[in-house]
């Protein structure tokens, strides 16, 4: 079992790797972790990793070439015979729970991703990553807590890692903008590997901008989460612009 951790901040992850029931595991060889920061794959003096989104808004977004390389390396670094996942600690994945840390504990690992700032390049996403994964229902400084509760929550689950081999058997879950998603970002550069930035965001057109990014918003809650979108229908929170592009969408864009 090995971890591999995409951070700008991979000293937060001597926790595991030292401390407690991770640590005791770590020292026993029963899973490894690889350790990757994305400021060792930039190019230019000041090691940047982020860059001001496309469109405006506020904050910054991480760019996607550092995160692609530090993945294509921890991928090179890694044994298995099938290509580890490769997961994003986001808001928008799917809710994390003891089944799906009980798939990773039967399997040889994971490469996570960990988010800062307004988020990550859309094109990184769609390139690089496998799943998506959050915590629950509220927004951290970055995916590093989020990845140490996955870490922790896997390795208690190794044969061996408790000292009472029974004790996880009795564990809780053993054997799950108003109130929607965000829509994608993106940031520079305008087209990175074919994939262009789209045409809205560039536009420079205010109300276009906003209207994509709601509809996007509105789309991906419905496919991904769509008890939120009946609790946005539940508070009144949705206009009639909303409902008519609601009902504009194909069945299958909507399933959950």
């Amino acid at each position: 079992m090995r971890f591999d951790v995409i951070s700008l901040f991979p000293d937060m992850f001597s926790v595991v790797r030292d401390l407690g029931v991770t640590g005791r595991a770590y020292k026993q060889q029963l899973w490894s972790l690889g350790l990757w920061n994305p400021r060792d794959f930039t190019h230019d003096i000041h090691r940047t990793v982020d860059d001001r989104p496309y469109g405006g808004g506020p904050g910054m977004v991480m760019m996607a070439e550092p995160l692609e390389q530090a993945v294509d390396a921890a991928r090179a670094s890694r044994s298995d015979a099938e290509p580890a996942p490769v997961v994003l600690m986001s808001p928008t994945g799917k809710r994390y729970d003891q089944g799906v840390a009980q798939q990773l504990a039967d399997s040889t690992g994971a490469i996570l991703i960990c988010g800062r700032y307004e988020g990550v390049d859309q094109r990184f996403i769609d390139r690089c990553v496998t799943h998506e994964l959050s915590l629950g229902d509220y927004v951290l400084s970055g995916g590093e807590i989020a990845a140490l509760a996955i870490i922790d929550s896997v390795v208690r689950l190794l044969p061996g890692a408790l000292n009472d081999a029974d004790s996880a058997l009795q564990d809780s879950f053993n054997a799950t903008l108003t109130g929607l998603l965000d829509s994608p970002h993106y940031t520079r550069p305008d087209t990175y590997q074919g994939l262009a930035v789209p045409p809205e965001l560039m536009s420079g057109h205010h109300v276009n901008i906003a209207q994509w990014r709601r509809r996007q918003s509105l789309a991906l809650t419905a496919r991904r989460r769509p008890d939120l979108i009946v609790a946005a229908r539940r508070d009144g929170l949705l206009s009639k612009a909303d409902e008519a592009f609601l009902k504009s969408l194909d069945a299958s864009v909507i399933q959950p």
